[in-house]
């Protein structure tokens, strides 16, 4: 498996940092698992996509379905730290208008505050 993935809190919001490659198979399998495990826990949540180096369209898809999911339980899935391969994937699929991207992770965690101020 080509796909490492690692969690951590800060100010309270889950971070799941992702490191390799989303890829259909095992690797979508094994992100979708594990967020949607997360998501049940804490609605609150940001990918940290510094350390993926290719998604291909299964990955997409599973980043679709995981925002989908967030969102009919009531939760939010951010994404940060877009390598420029990544960033450059989402605005060609025009996936960047549903996601909610952020430049660095403290800016995603940060979001969520004025999210629950607004």
């Amino acid at each position: 498996m080509q796909l490492k993935l690692s969690t951590r809190t800060v100010d309270g919001i889950l971070i799941v940092d992702c490191a390799g490659r989303i890829v259909f198979g095992e690797e979508s399998a094994h992100l979708r698992d594990m967020v949607k495990k997360l998501i049940a826990e804490k609605n609150q949540l940001v990918l940290n996509l510094s350390g993926v180096t290719y998604i291909d369209s299964g990955g997409l898809g599973t980043l679709v379905a995981l925002y989908t999911t967030a969102r009919n339980t009531g939760g939010s899935i951010k994404l940060a730290n877009l390598t420029q391969r990544v960033g450059d994937l989402l605005q060609v699929t025009k996936l960047v208008t549903i996601f909610d991207v952020y430049d660095n992770e403290q800016k995603a965690v940060d979001s969520f505050r004025k999210s629950v101020a607004a």
